[in-house]
């Protein structure tokens, strides 16, 4: 059994649909980071970043527990652990492990960046929209063109597709129209219409 330390992000929904891919066992424990309880001792301990998600597995390496934070440590670990969507073939693997890294240094963060500063921000900041929307324009250029000829950005699906797409479905936070992108739009059409990713959007906490 795994237990996931979860909320409705894209970060944390990365989690939910990997371990409904993978068709692991896990039990959700809703960490409301609307009321700061990602700032709770009992969560610190796991994930001391104070960040969502995070997992403890209970039966890691010579089965015992372990905790693991941050989502792309998670997903390379249960690809690891069941050796799904995360080639072993060290060419195919780099392949993956260049667009997780992407996803992670570079979509995720800047798309969050926009996030804020095209909604929640309480007054406008107009430099601040104005470099987020161009980074963010440029990473779905990339993105875009990586999609030419193929389905999936490592050719085939993998980690790195399940931590890009929770991003992709914020995209009208992110002021970005998806008719522009048109191998983006095909491209999260086809992952979300894969019964695990539908499951894990189902979650309610």
């Amino acid at each position: 059994m795994i237990d996931l330390y979860y909320w409705g992000t894209p970060n944390g929904l990365k989690i939910s649909i990997a371990l409904e891919e993978m068709g692991l066992d896990y039990q959700v424990t809703p960490i409301n980071i609307l009321e700061d309880d990602q700032f709770q001792p009992d969560f610190l301990r796991i994930s001391p970043n104070n960040k969502i998600p995070a997992i403890v597995d209970q039966d890691g390496p010579n089965h015992q527990a372990i905790s693991v934070f941050e989502s792309g440590a998670i997903l390379q670990y249960l690809g690891r652990k069941t050796g799904l969507f995360y080639p072993q073939d060290e060419q195919a693997r780099v392949e993956v492990e260049q667009w997780l890294m992407w996803q992670i240094g570079g979509f995720g963060p800047m798309l969050g960046q926009n996030h804020h500063f095209n909604k929640f921000a309480s007054e406008e900041v107009p430099y601040a929209v104005e470099r987020f929307m161009k980074e963010t324009k440029r990473l779905y250029s990339v993105l875009e063109k990586q999609l030419i000829g193929q389905q999936f950005v490592a050719g085939e699906y993998s980690i790195a597709d399940i931590a890009i797409y929770p991003w992709i479905r914020r995209c009208e936070w992110q002021k970005i129209n998806l008719e522009d992108y048109p191998n983006v739009k095909a491209y999260m059409q086809r992952i979300e219409a894969r019964p695990a990713v539908q499951r894990a959007l189902a979650i309610q906490v």
